[in-house]
């Protein structure tokens, strides 16, 4: 899923409609979390938002869309309170009635991006005091609607807006069906806070080991250990980086299983060497873990989100490891308590912080790639760094909003092309495309434009190739750019220990309806050159293709391999592979 800011959100030119909904007067008041206590009382302003954009395919009727928004706010209590400015400043949370209004169209002014327009619809509808502080707008277009559900930050996380995008789908469905929505009440984020507040007090040990790690920070949060510049707000600059792609994603979690730990774990262990190798510190941050212990609030909308701290100072990968979990047992007390001594959170100009979550973990899932989905953050000012990865099924991206200063564009700027370089090299480097056989060590990666001699003169080298390849033929080159271009595909090397090509196969995931919607990994094309056969090489490269596929949802390996390669034939038997199907192939 793409992570990205308003500023950069791709979006088609369209009529920008928005829904307004009808709001009750304030009802019973709620339960207010220490995080939304504290992101109220700093202002009703713009820019506190969070957004998610989908397209959809087909037009959609506008009183259809407004049903199914309707039915997601009547799911989520959240999406039904609004705050209050109280007399003594300190905010209120109350319940209220939503129900249907009208649709308005925003006018985008000649000249004007999309992004603008949005932009002011957005910073003016989802303000922490506006009622309701959420907004539903679409970009109709001739192709498709393409639709942003935005709210203020006090009342959804980034889990919560994937919650939405299915629950809206879900509704729309059955819109489409000619039912009414279908979606049920689950329990509402203020009970969570009411939950929270029921909480145990925490251990002496957990508020000695903030104290120690605060005051390690000078008596604040933890702040980014470079120089950003002049202290104060500055107009955002926002870097979008897509660090690994699903390649590199599979070997860098390869070698965070080989190492004994997880994918975050291995990235804190880079981030902590890049920190020490540019500042000379350890790497501290704000930690945000998430607070949705059980299952009850799994389907839930809200700001499930608590603040920890995340102290680093070793790269050891099993060093960051007991540093993760530390922060993550930092984060599962009740903040308030923890931090009165300072007075709630001590927050300075600089502070660091850095979110990480994996969408392929997560109990909710949509189709991010097929609706062309966007995580989307507001444009504001900020004196501090703000670093979110997400992992999902396209690989590792990553979001970095930092001051837009001389000093933070060098320094920051620098911390990040030294972090995705570590990065890439762990993933380069890792366990899971190396091949241990027999005493050798052989590395199996995607092939370059360079390596297509090398594979075609593999691809010849026997009784049927030398008929049917010529190394000569320009067509290969064609045909390498076609298979690197589709994401289904991995036209794989195998190299030795002097880089030299040794082996090749050719892998593809091909998704399909039969079998219950099977995902098949078909392998072809493979080759080990005479001078590495007989030793184990073979079975190794297909080990690492069917984990290859596994981490691409197959469940099922497919190969041929011509009638008259018995050898060929009995060694895939010995691996496992059936003679089920008879193969058919004709000309075209």
């Amino acid at each position: 899923m793409r992570l990205t800011n308003v500023a950069h959100l791709r979006l088609p030119f369209g009529r920008l409609i928005g829904y307004d909904v009808r709001v009750s007067a304030p009802g019973r008041q709620l339960p207010i979390s220490f995080d939304q206590r504290r992101h109220v009382k700093a202002g009703d302003r713009p820019g506190s938002w969070m957004a998610i954009s989908i397209r959809l395919d087909q037009p959609v009727d506008r009183d259809v869309l407004a049903a199914a928004w309707l039915a997601v706010i009547a799911r989520h209590g959240t999406l039904r309170s609004v705050f209050v400015p109280g007399a003594d400043g300190e905010p209120r949370l109350h319940e209220v009635e939503v129900v249907g209004g009208s649709w308005t169209e925003h006018p985008i002014a000649p000249g004007q991006a999309v992004n603008d327009a949005l932009k002011e619809v957005l910073d003016a509808a989802c303000r922490p005091c506006s009622a309701p502080s959420h907004r539903l707008s679409v970009l109709e277009t001739a192709a498709g609607p393409t639709v942003v559900v935005a709210a203020d930050h006090s009342h959804v996380d980034m889990w919560s807006m994937l919650v939405i995008v299915r629950d809206l789908l879900a509704a729309l469905a059955d819109a489409g069906a000619g039912r009414a929505p279908r979606l049920v009440a689950v329990p509402a984020f203020a009970e969570h806070s009411a939950a929270l507040l029921d909480r145990a007090r925490a251990p002496q040990e957990v508020h000695d080991r903030w104290r120690e790690i605060l005051e390690g920070s000078g008596g604040m949060m933890p702040r980014f250990p470079l120089p950003l510049g002049e202290p104060v707000p500055h107009l955002e600059r926002v870097e979008v980086r897509d660090v690994l792609d699903v390649d590199d994603s599979a070997a860098f979690t390869a070698q965070a299983g080989a190492d004994g730990v997880s994918t975050l774990t291995l990235a804190v262990s880079a981030m902590t060497g890049v920190t020490h190798e540019l500042a000379g510190e350890p790497l501290r941050a704000v930690f945000p873990v998430h607070s949705r212990y059980e299952s009850t609030w799994h389907d839930s909308v809200g700001w499930f989100i608590t603040n920890s701290v995340l102290e680093s100072g070793d790269p050891d990968p099993r060093t960051c490891a007991a540093a993760v979990k530390e922060a993550v047992q930092l984060g599962s007390w009740p903040l308030e308590e923890i931090l009165r001594p300072w007075g709630g959170m001590p927050e300075a100009p600089g502070m660091f912080a850095i979110s990480w979550l994996d969408l392929r973990r997560l109990p909710v899932r949509v189709d991010a790639a097929g609706l062309e989905a966007q995580y989307v953050s507001a444009a504001i000012r900020t004196d501090g760094v703000m670093l979110w990865f997400i992992l999902d099924e396209s690989g590792l991206h990553l979001r970095c909003r930092y001051p837009d200063t001389p000093e933070a564009r060098t320094h920051v700027g620098a911390w990040l092309d030294h972090l995705v370089a570590r990065l890439q090299r762990i993933a380069r480097s890792s366990a899971g495309g190396r091949l241990e056989v027999v005493g050798r060590s052989y590395r199996v990666e995607r092939a370059t434009r360079a390596d297509v001699p090398a594979v075609v003169a593999l691809l010849a080298d026997d009784g049927l190739g030398r008929t049917r390849e010529n190394a000569d033929d320009a067509r290969y080159e064609a045909a390498f750019d076609v298979v690197a271009r589709d994401s289904s595909q991995c036209l794989a090397v195998v190299r030795d220990e002097t880089d030299g090509v040794v082996a090749t196969m050719q892998l593809t995931i091909i998704p399909g309806l039969v079998r219950s919607g099977t995902t098949r990994l078909q392998i072809e094309g493979v080759r080990v050159a005479a001078a590495h056969r007989a030793h184990g090489l073979g079975a190794a490269m297909l080990e690492w293709a069917h984990a290859h596929g596994r981490s691409r949802g197959a469940t099922l390996a497919q190969l041929t391999t011509d009638g008259s390669r018995e050898r060929a034939r009995s060694f895939y038997e010995r691996l496992g592979y059936e003679p089920s199907h008879v193969g058919l192939k004709r000309h075209l």
